[in-house]
């Protein structure tokens, strides 16, 4: 059996540079499966995957020409279906065998198996395995078939009359076994062993005489660096050897990542050059600067590795690794300057018209055409900010003025060419109009996903204008019947609730929220806010906030998934506040891992059991009345209620509740003694409602902190 490096290459125009990535690890792993589904893999192969703006690429170090026998078994149809009375194949016995590839088989060695109720006809035996040469077009079908490409281009071929379909027009195709070209084809072409380098520094083609060379040959004759890993290492190296040269740094973060990843899929020889602009550009906001040549341009802007500043300095990865690159500096600082340019020119120009006096042209935008203009909303998002402010007890005056201003900076020239700025051009010019800092920070934070650190008094303000922002966003579009469907989510609801989440999380973390408080804050307080601040209510559905209230829940437990469920489902079951949501979680965890969890839970499943299917009214009765206990075993489990429910009581209102869960320790015997010795449900209904009494001021107490019997099994 002969065992050979296989590599598989597409040759095609200019790939989409934020899907390459992802582009070659899948092309690489749908050639891997399907090989290793037809036992074709030998046990030490290794895949190596290549992606270029105009290859995708894989080798697998170790692939045999034929796969080894394989034992199969196919369980066919019942044998008195299959076999007449003379033990004869029937034909409906012989259809099936044909289908399944084996009319050639021998009757006689069918085996008979039951399945407890009738016999069944199994066949049994060795196949031949795989051969590469057979299945080699299936595993290129299913590769490209598989691709996730995020749009399909139609091109014609050079006929002019065949059309395909696929990401970009593809020129070769290679499909090398070894030093053997495999017959196959793809996207009207026929494989060969001819591929092209780089455009520009080897724009001819040539060819690749074995497997092992693609590599090498790329490297050193097509000036092609072919790993996308190998690739990005180099650029990122280089990047951070010129700014260490310049006493600078090219920043982190996941923006620094991505466009890391973007330039590796724009280039195929990378090298990097520096550039700069003059200084005076920066007098613009440095978040300008940053966008237009991180987004535009894809250079990486250089800061000052002391206070963090922007420099008048950036590189440039270029595709042109050449002795002399002052033509290619001097062309990108060309082509930045005009970008800067117009950035100051935009800024100069909107710090003309101070940040209020652009409030009333909001009226003039849409936001919904069932919800009015950006001017009708920014009010309703004023009004629930003072709601929200006032239970934070901040300054609600302050918490007004952000909402007023938040959307302002959308009728600005730099939030109309650079949408990726709106709030933090707010930001900008609020401070330059002489707004308070914590309006300023206001505007800057509302827009992100979630707010990363725990929030204090000094930023009390910006969390009422980020709740404020997402409660109207969930009321006004839920409520209108905009709910999101399947993936669809075209108004961020399940972002805006997670924010939300988020905040109510980071204001427990920074004490705004105390762990043992109930405010006025609560969500449910806060939708009912957002409802109210909208001057046509009844236009919105009619439970909206029960709807959209259950929805943020459900992405809570959606967002819980390192918990196990059992502990969320219980947490969540008795509707807690939810900034107190975490730490029930925490203390239920630990109270799930006693010895007492399993009995106790058990217990309180019973109980509740009890209670839903008893008809007797107990409204009247507030509690048990220990004069009407009569057994034993009540009157212990009574005794221990009234000892226990005070001190669980208590850490509730501190917030203890952990502690207020390990009490429930200690009811473990007198509560299974109860149910071991105790009738509650007796003909006798003072005693029986007595009884059922104190099974529900039981079962209040356990249940304080979580629903404890859903961590019965």
């Amino acid at each position: 059996m002969s065992t050979r490096p296989l590599l598989i290459e597409l040759f095609t125009e200019e790939l989409p540079p934020k899907a390459l990535k992802r582009l070659g690890e899948a092309f690489a792993q749908s050639v891997q499966s399907t090989l290793a589904n037809h036992h074709l893999l030998a046990t030490h192969c290794v895949v190596t995957p290549y992606a270029t703006p105009r290859h995708l690429a894989v080798h697998l170090s170790a692939v045999n020409g034929t796969a080894p026998e394989q034992t199969f078994s196919e369980k066919l149809m019942p044998a008195l279906v299959g076999l007449d009375a003379d033990g004869q194949a029937t034909p409906a016995l012989l259809k099936k065998l044909a289908s399944k590839g084996l009319q050639d088989f021998d009757i006689a060695q069918l085996h008979k198996v039951t399945d407890g109720k009738q016999d069944y006809l199994v066949a049994q035996g060795q196949a031949p395995g795989a051969k590469l040469l057979e299945i080699i077009q299936s595993v290129i079908d299913t590769a490209l078939t598989a691709l996730p490409i995020p749009k399909v281009m139609r091109y014609q071929l050079a006929d002019g009359l065949t059309s395909v379909h696929f990401v970009r027009p593809a020129h070769k195709l290679v499909v090398l076994w070894g030093d053997e070209v495999l017959p196959a084809q793809a996207l009207g072409l026929t494989s060969g062993r001819q591929t092209m380098g780089h455009r520009f520094l080897h724009p001819a083609s040539f060819d690749l005489p074995h497997a092992d060379q693609y590599e090498s040959m790329m490297a050193h004759t097509g000036q092609v660096c072919a790993a996308f890993k190998t690739r990005r290492d180099r650029i990122e190296q280089d990047l951070l050897a010129e700014a260490t040269k310049l006493s600078a740094t090219i920043g982190q973060g996941a923006e620094v990542e991505a466009l890391l990843d973007e330039v590796t899929a724009l280039v195929e020889s990378p090298a990097v050059y520096v550039g700069k602009f003059e200084p005076r550009f920066l007098e613009v906001p440095q978040a300008c600067l940053i966008l237009t040549m991180r987004l535009n341009q894809k250079y990486f802007p250089l800061f000052d590795p002391q206070t963090g500043n922007l420099t008048h300095r950036f590189l440039i990865v270029s595709n042109m690794p050449i002795s002399d690159p002052s033509a290619i500096i001097s062309g990108n600082e060309r082509v930045i300057r005009p970008r800067l340019a117009d950035a100051e020119f935009f800024y100069r120009t909107d710090l003309r018209t101070p940040l209020h006096q652009r409030v009333e042209a909001l009226n003039q935008i849409v936001y919904h055409n069932k919800l009015g203009s950006q001017g009708e909303r920014v009010e309703r998002v004023k009004r629930i900010a003072a709601w929200a402010g006032h239970a934070l007890g901040t300054d609600v005056a302050q918490c007004e003025r952000a909402a007023l201003l938040a959307k302002a900076d959308l009728t600005t020239l730099m939030v109309g060419e650079f949408p990726e700025l709106q709030g933090l051009m707010g930001h900008d010019y609020a401070l330059s109009g002489g707004e308070p800092i914590a309006v300023a920070q206001a505007i800057a934070m509302q827009y992100r996903i979630r707010l990363e650190s725990p929030i204090t008094a000094d930023h009390a303000v910006t969390a009422a204008l980020f709740m404020a922002d997402r409660a109207e966003t969930l009321i006004g579009i839920w409520g209108i019947g905009l709910a999101p469907t399947g993936e669809r989510d075209p108004f961020g609801l399940r972002r805006a609730a997670l924010g939300l989440i988020n905040a109510f999380e980071q204001l427990c973390a920074g004490g705004l929220l105390p762990i043992n408080q109930t405010t006025d804050l609560s969500l449910r307080g806060l939708l009912q806010a957002a409802l109210e601040s909208f001057a046509q209510r009844e236009a919105l559905l009619p439970d909206t906030i029960d709807q959209v209230y259950a929805f943020v829940i459900e992405r809570y437990r959606n967002q819980l998934t390192q918990t196990p469920r059992s502990v969320v489902d219980a947490v969540l079951a008795i509707d807690p506040p939810i900034h107190q949501v975490l730490a029930r979680i925490s203390a239920t965890i630990v109270f799930s891992q006693t010895d007492d969890a399993p009995s106790l839970a058990a217990a309180n499943k019973r109980i509740g059991n009890v209670l839903k299917k008893a008809t007797d009214d107990l409204s009247s009765i507030t509690r048990a009345d220990p004069k009407r206990f009569q057994a034993g075993a009540e009157q212990a489990l009574g005794a221990a209620l009234a000892r226990v429910a005070p001190l669980a009581q208590a850490d509730m209102l501190q917030g203890h509740f952990a502690s207020a869960l390990s009490h429930l320790a200690t009811l473990r015997a007198p509560v299974d003694t109860f149910f071991d010795d105790v009738m509650v449900m007796v003909d006798d209904s003072t005693i029986r409602q007595n009884r059922l009494a104190l099974l529900n001021e039981l079962h209040r107490v356990m249940n304080q902190v979580a629903d404890i019997s859903k961590l019965s099994a």
